[in-house]
């Protein structure tokens, strides 16, 4: 006789969510290695959500205390990674995900620039390779420097190439960033501090250490079980859809976990060992989480804790998720910040969110902008709820 599958309901992945993403009061952090840990990365496509999604997790979020994990003690690394998204991942795993899914990225990003180079330039695989040494050797010998300080002692650097010829949105941009961006996916650079402050998308290289190899079959499986502790339990669509694999890599690399069947709304699902115990409920908790969280950026099916209805709100027209208020687990609303500072919400689901709710969340505006402080941000990708409540 086949035994019954546990049934694991949208309450205890509410409370599991609560407690392992440390958002509820009790489970926040004391440092940012903590946070990554705990979500296995930080979005950074928008360089702000790296600090926003850290503080939210914080029980007493500083600056200071993410510029020293990302540019002192270099415990937190920045990888183009899953599904072609950056990421600030903890220092550990940086091996894992590097040989799971950063490195198929890099080779393609490669490909895609060499061979645009070859067929505007006339620069061939020689020509790449001593770039990338002169780009090396400034680095070395400067110790840091900027895109345009690069190009300077780089002289290639500056060509020029056409993108999108003959179409109203037509340019010519320099090669530098892409040139850049491919030696940092390859793990031979990193970006270093920003110019100004840490909202800002301007920043400085610096030399970086390559990754440990690992077998791509370990490393597959090792990530597959990392996202499961972080975000399970979770379905084989939410892998795949996560980490940016085929299915069928996705079906082996969860195959050599130790994760077992189960159900949940959405159907069949994955879950460790450890999750078929019903969790701990981890107290009434608020949260403004910034756009991009790899909170709610965390699964491919999310009816479980946000309402399809709200989708034309709280996303963009690409699938970016913006500024959300949460309320036990669930998304309630989304938030903005004005010119002048204030932080604004706004409550698109009032079932179940009373008083207290309220109060809470009133509160974690208050943390939020005490946070912020003199620095104005404008997400990247931009929400109509967002652009509403910010205008």
């Amino acid at each position: 006789m086949t035994k019954a599958r546990r049934k694991i309901t949208v309450q205890e992945r509410r409370a599991r969510l609560g407690a392992r993403h440390l958002l509820a009061p009790a489970a926040r952090a004391s440092t940012p290695e903590a946070v990554a840990e705990a979500v296995l990365g930080l979005h950074a496509t928008d360089p702000a959500s790296v600090y926003l999604a850290a503080a939210a997790r914080l029980k007493n979020p500083a600056v200071a205390d993410l510029e020293r994990a990302l540019y002192g003690d270099h415990t937190l690394v920045r990888m183009l990674c899953m599904r072609r998204t950056m990421f600030v991942v903890p220092r550990d795993l940086a091996p894992v995900v590097d040989a799971s899914t950063a490195r198929a990225v890099a080779a393609r990003e490669r490909r895609n620039l060499a061979k645009v180079i070859k067929e505007q330039l006339g620069f061939d695989d020689r020509w790449f390779a001593a770039t990338e040494a002169a780009v090396l050797a400034a680095l070395h010998k400067s110790g840091e420097a900027t895109a345009a300080q690069l190009a300077e002692l780089v002289p290639d650097l500056k060509s020029v190439i056409v993108q999108a010829e003959g179409k109203p949105y037509e340019a010519r941009p320099r090669i530098t960033s892409r040139f850049l961006g491919v030696m940092a996916a390859e793990g031979r650079i990193r970006r270093g501090r920003p110019l100004g402050s840490w909202a800002s998308s301007q920043y400085r290289w610096i030399p970086a250490e390559p990754h440990p190899e690992l077998p791509l079959d370990e490393a597959k499986a090792e990530l597959a079980a990392r996202y499961l502790a972080s975000f399970g339990p979770a379905t084989t669509e939410d892998v795949k859809w996560w980490t940016g694999w085929t299915l069928t890599d996705t079906r082996k690399a969860l195959a050599r976990t130790e994760a077992v069947e189960v159900d949940l709304d959405e159907g069949p699902g994955h879950a460790l060992p450890a999750q078929l115990d019903a969790p701990a409920e981890p107290g009434p908790w608020a949260a403004l989480l910034p756009a991009l969280d790899p909170t709610p950026m965390g699964w491919r099916l999310r009816d479980w804790y946000v309402d399809a209805a709200l989708t034309p709100q709280l996303f963009d027209t690409n699938g970016n998720i913006g500024p959300t208020v949460w309320w036990n687990g669930r998304v309630v609303g989304g938030w903005a910040q004005r010119a002048d500072g204030e932080i604004v919400t706004e409550l698109l689901v009032t079932d179940g969110v009373g008083r207290d709710a309220r109060s809470a969340i009133a509160g974690e505006a208050e943390r939020l902008a005490s946070f912020f402080a003199e620095v104005r941000v404008k997400p990247s990708f931009r929400t109509p709820l967002e652009r509403r409540l910010a205008s």
